[in-house]
């Protein structure tokens, strides 16, 4: 048994040879890819990446201090129109721009934090809920953002550096995405971190050992926030065009499928998670093109729903995951590889 005796080793990042090999790996695999991908994989690659941002913040939220969010499509499309709007308006570089779109997003989070020391389990998940579509409705009712019309985003240069294409987006987007992973981790292995696991065990006990829940709860939603403002203005860039059905409901919903089925509370299941339903949901949009079962689809809806209802089945596959991953493992992949890993350490017995 591996028994932690000082304070380094719970925070060490990679604690063996072994781990350290495969990042190597991992490292490599990421800096090769896009030499030997073609465009398409390239950009998909890079759609992946603006989820995990985006789920790595969530899950300092739901994960680690255990309060729900349905409501980050509305921080999302904060981030993507404050950072087109700066950039376009105000003629701000893209890196400054960004930053600056960041911060507002964790004001806004850190304002609707407030409610959070009040309201618990659904009722914080409707009032988040109702800020995201309200933040929605909102948008599309003010012409200085385009209105229903939406926003074109501006060339997008940082410095002497033209990223014209995917590839030159992927360059710029995985050192940063990185770096937010890392930061997510160390943030989760400060003191920070253990306050908000502990609010999220029991928020009464937390209070009572000295845990300032004000700070702490508020903190949460605004750096959650930050992390979902970021990857919303690198989105607007991903599609280069952006209007405010993109940030619907239902895009809220993927980001917590993605979190729980990756694993809550945990980098490695937040990651695996928006991975697994990134790839699911750009399948899933062309469902119908997929030989005998869209035809099958196809016909079923026609028979008995609407043929436009099928191109939401990606939401009913979403809920089935869901009711299957808290049915049988409530720690989602991690959980998995949790039970893969115990099977190996004690093989053959």
């Amino acid at each position: 048994m591996n028994i932690k005796e000082n304070y380094y080793e719970d925070v060490q990042f990679l604690k063996s040879w072994t781990a350290r090999a495969w990042f190597v790996v991992l490292i490599v695999f990421l800096v090769l890819f896009p030499i030997f991908s073609s465009n398409y994989y390239i950009y998909v690659a890079n759609y992946i990446a603006i989820n995990i941002l985006v789920v790595l913040g969530l899950n300092i939220l739901m994960g680690s201090t255990g309060l729900a969010s349905l409501g980050h499509s509305g921080f999302y499309a904060v981030g993507a129109y404050t950072t087109v709007v700066l950039m376009t308006r105000a003629h701000l570089p893209f890196l400054l721009a960004l930053l600056l779109a960041g911060l507002l997003t964790a004001l806004f989070g850190f304002l609707i934090g407030f409610p959070a020391l009040r309201l618990s389990g659904p009722y914080l998940a409707i009032a988040t809920f109702a800020f995201g579509v309200g933040m929605t409705i909102i948008i599309g009712r003010i012409e200085f953002l385009g209105g229903r019309q939406g926003l074109h985003a501006p060339e997008l240069i940082i410095g002497s550096w033209h990223l014209d294409t995917d590839k030159d987006f992927y360059i710029f987007l995985i050192p940063l995405m990185v770096f937010m992973a890392l930061m997510a981790r160390n943030i989760l292995k400060t003191r920070t971190g253990r306050a908000l696991n502990a609010i999220r065990d029991s928020d009464i006990a937390a209070e009572t050992m000295g845990v300032n829940l004000v700070l702490y709860k508020t903190l949460a939603f605004a750096i959650s926030a930050f992390y979902a403002g970021v990857a919303g203005g690198l989105y607007a860039f991903v599609l280069r065009f952006i209007e405010p059905e993109i940030f619907s409901m239902y895009l809220s919903i993927m980001f917590v499928v993605m979190i729980v089925v990756g694993g809550l509370g945990t980098i490695i299941g937040s990651i695996s998670g928006a991975i697994l339903i990134s790839l699911l949901d750009l399948q899933l949009r062309n469902i119908l093109s997929v030989p005998y079962l869209g035809e099958w689809l196809k016909s079923l809806s026609m028979s008995y729903f609407s043929v436009t209802g099928v191109s939401n089945i990606q939401f009913i596959i979403y809920g089935t995951i869901l009711l299957l991953i808290m049915m049988f493992e409530p720690l989602g992949i991690y959980g998995f590889w949790l039970r893969i890993k115990k099977y190996w350490n004690t093989w053959p017995f």
